[in-house]
């Protein structure tokens, strides 16, 4: 048991790579507890459901827009501090929103505003974040600590929203006592980043423009396909399939009947089903079956996605679940391992900036596919979703057979080995 556990987390031996997981863990905590606190008060200010749609565009359009953006400062200037100063005006942007709703003076357009700093913060957060881990853990155990860093976060998605409607339905706490629970932790994410190095970039020897580390991020993806295929295929992936939770509200009313309660259900299932799964692949991250496993996940969630949409039975249906979380979260893990792994470190912000698009436009995917499930029904739809992720990402594997991709991998492959055997080495001292 314990040669087990110190493989699954032996990223979290290092110090500073903790410090930054307990962060990430506060502020995910956080925000999943604001989404069921600001859809409850979005939906109690103007007693229309399209206001919740209203405020999530206004967080995912600002990701959208900077996320790029997010990526190029994520490698031109000191991680920490931009991480500090990010989740510092997440903090304050959340304790107005707080502040509003206990003096009595909060307003839906408040709301709307909110969710515009908040997304913009975020879209500076991720590649920052992500990026930051190479500097603390080295090449060496990257792998292992993306997918235990996407574990905080899945985490997250158990206790957080259980933990939101708790607080909301007790008068005395209610939305304002939430929302001062999630400055709360916005602070302690931010407290901890004090504590760790300032990660500076690596000195140029010639100073370009943003706009040129931009194009010059681009084209580092472009020439190196194995990388590409990564992005590409987490693009089908989280575009055309991640969609499926926007419409779990639609599966438990019209498909089997059980209300809030049944979505609650379907919501929990699938995040325990992430957490496992989260845990299992963290254990190979490293590994050379990662290149095998990370396909072989994504067609899987295609494949979950048509059982979730072909039952009817509500117990089927969170069975599904548990493999629809499992698959999903266990491809995401894997492609982001493999994906940070693969990449020279000085390009880490703005090769994540570029992979987390996907995040932004899935939302925006949304809307077609939930115009296709009022026309042909939802379970169609989800069918649909399932069987076009499996065709994406057989069509991107058999365009990767090209000679330039098997080198590349290859040569990525001997890298992890020469990673692999230093690790032992230092192990064994």
């Amino acid at each position: 048991m314990a040669g087990w556990f110190r493989r699954t987390f032996y990223a979290l031996e290092n110090g500073q790579f903790r410090l930054l997981w307990i962060g990430t863990l506060f502020s995910f905590l956080g925000m999943q507890m604001q989404i069921v606190a600001r859809g409850y008060l979005a939906f109690e200010l103007t007693g229309k459901n399209t206001a919740l749609g209203g405020v999530m565009i206004a967080f995912g359009v600002p990701q959208l827009l900077l996320g790029l953006w997010g990526g190029v400062l994520a490698d031109r200037l000191p991680k920490r501090n931009l991480l500090i100063a990010c989740q510092g005006i997440i903090a304050l942007n959340s304790l107005w929103v707080a502040t509003m709703i206990k003096t009595g003076h909060i307003e839906y357009w408040m709301l709307i505003a909110a969710g515009v700093v908040q997304g913009a913060g975020f879209a500076f957060i991720g590649p920052a974040r992500q990026a930051f881990i190479g500097d603390l853990v080295g090449r060496d155990s990257i792998g292992n600590a993306v997918v235990l860093q996407q574990l905080s976060m899945n985490s997250t998605r158990v206790i957080g929203p259980s933990l939101a409607g708790a607080f909301i339905a007790v008068a005395v706490i209610g939305t304002g006592g939430v929302y001062l629970m999630t400055t709360l932790g916005f602070f302690i994410a931010m407290a901890t980043m004090f504590r760790l190095p300032p990660g500076n970039p690596k000195p140029r020897a010639t100073q370009v423009s943003p706009l040129r580390d931009l194009a010059d991020g681009v084209r580092y993806v472009r020439r190196r396909p194995s990388l590409a295929l990564l992005i590409l295929t987490s693009f089908a992936v989280i575009m055309v399939g991640f969609p499926y939770q926007s419409f779990l509200p639609s599966v438990a009313v019209d498909v089997y009947r059980a209300g809030s309660g049944g979505l609650g259900l379907l919501q929990s299932f699938g995040a325990v089903g992430a957490v496992a799964a989260t845990v299992l692949v963290a254990t190979f991250a490293e590994s050379r079956r990662a290149w095998f496993w990370q396909p072989v996940l994504a067609m899987a969630f295609g494949a979950s996605l048509i059982l979730l949409g072909a039952t009817t039975s509500l117990l089927v249906g969170l069975a599904a679940m548990v493999a629809v979380g499992a698959l999903a979260s266990g491809f995401q893990g894997l492609n982001n391992a493999l994906t940070m792994s693969n990449t020279d470190h000085e390009y880490h912000g703005r090769v994540q900036s570029i992979s987390m698009l996907s995040w932004s436009l899935f939302g925006l995917f949304a809307l077609p596919i939930g115009i296709v499930a009022d026309h042909i029904g939802i379970r169609e739809t989800l069918m649909l979703m399932g069987a076009v992720v499996i065709g994406c990402v057989a069509l991107l594997q058999l365009m990767s057979r090209s000679e330039r991709v098997a080198e590349d991998r290859r040569r990525a492959l001997a890298a992890l080995e020469v990673r692999q055997e230093a690790r032992a080495a230092a192990g064994g001292q």
